[in-house]
């Protein structure tokens, strides 16, 4: 009888979770472009309920068409603190770190969330840190402060700032941390869904700016507070909750270090912003080291995705190494 882990049912599963995480850095790329826009118009805590109201609608929809329930009890506990400290706490400290600070520090403190999701997973999920993964870690996190430094110097760096960026990065890693276990336990759309759901009851303080915002904003900031709840919000949480359910929140963190990457695309392409020669050398370095860091070993292949003698790893194995 055919094994039910075949290599090329491996291979499938691989090329849709690698789909899935290059959709979500994609989305959250464009995101900061939104944001920029977006966040002239909206205050910080604002923007974050507006983003997460959309959100949530959006993922409701989705919830009740495909019949998904509630999420089991034992994955609530996860879903809770990533909610409070993902989807509710890193975007409201978020957007008000990037009002304090330019926009190059912003960029080079938070992206130490990857570098923290790594250490915490080794921690507290007993994450593998193979020498490629600490390699391509280490090459895109140069890369991320070549992107910073030439980006800075354009506008002021407040103390507050750095530190409201630097607690930005500490919720995000927690968030992911805590949202890797209910994935073993929960489907990716209740745990997204879920989790969007309590960071905004979390934000509700802030309706009041959001009612006042609204109604003095110009439509285009309002377009794009949508367009972050539905697109950056919505659907790539979900691609990153199903990526995330097959391979290490450490393999995952590193492959948001393509995000800077891409925003300087973007930012060229969109905003008509010509990147300086140091900010293109960054970006290929971010690429670079996430290529490195999602590689592995030829001969470990077939092993990390299952064989007959160990069976296939699911969802809740930590050890997991799909991309």
């Amino acid at each position: 009888m055919m094994n039910a882990t075949s290599p090329a049912s491996a291979r499938r599963a691989d090329l849709l979770a690698a789909g899935a995480a290059t959709v979500t850095v994609v989305l959250w790329a464009s995101a900061f472009v939104s944001i920029r826009s977006a966040g002239a118009a909206y205050s910080p805590g604002a923007l974050a309920l507006g983003r997460l109201l959309a959100g949530s609608v959006t993922l409701g929809a989705l919830c009740l068409v495909r019949g998904e329930g509630w999420p089991p009890r034992a994955a609530r506990r996860g879903i809770a603190i990533s909610g409070l400290l993902w989807f509710g706490f890193y975007m409201v400290v978020l957007n008000w770190g990037e009002q304090q600070v330019d926009a190059g520090t912003a960029a080079l403190v938070v992206n130490i969330g990857p570098l923290l999701i790594a250490l915490l997973g080794s921690r507290l999920l007993g994450d593998a840190m193979p020498p490629r993964l600490l390699a391509g870690m280490a090459v895109s996190f140069a890369g991320a402060v070549a992107v910073g430094l030439s980006m800075s110097g354009e506008g002021g760096s407040s103390v507050l700032g750095v530190v409201l960026c630097l607690l930005a990065a500490v919720g995000y890693a927690a968030g992911v941390v805590a949202q890797k276990p209910a994935l073993g336990r929960a489907s990716a759309l209740q745990v997204t869904t879920f989790g969007c759901l309590v960071g905004t009851v979390a934000c509700l303080p802030f309706a009041g700016q959001l009612v006042h915002d609204v109604a003095n904003a110009p439509a285009t900031a309002t377009l794009n507070v949508l367009y972050l709840g539905v697109f950056p919000t919505a659907l790539a949480f979900t691609t990153w909750a199903y990526a995330l359910a097959r391979t290490t929140a450490s393999r995952m963190g590193a492959t948001t270090y393509a995000v800077p990457a891409l925003v300087v695309a973007m930012s060229w392409l969109f905003l008509d912003e010509v990147p300086a020669l140091l900010t293109l050398a960054g970006g290929a370095l971010c690429l670079a080291g996430v290529a490195v860091s999602r590689s592995r070993p030829r001969s470990k292949a077939f092993s990390d995705t299952g064989n007959p003698a160990t069976g296939p790893h699911t969802p809740a194995d930590n050890q997991a190494t799909r991309p």
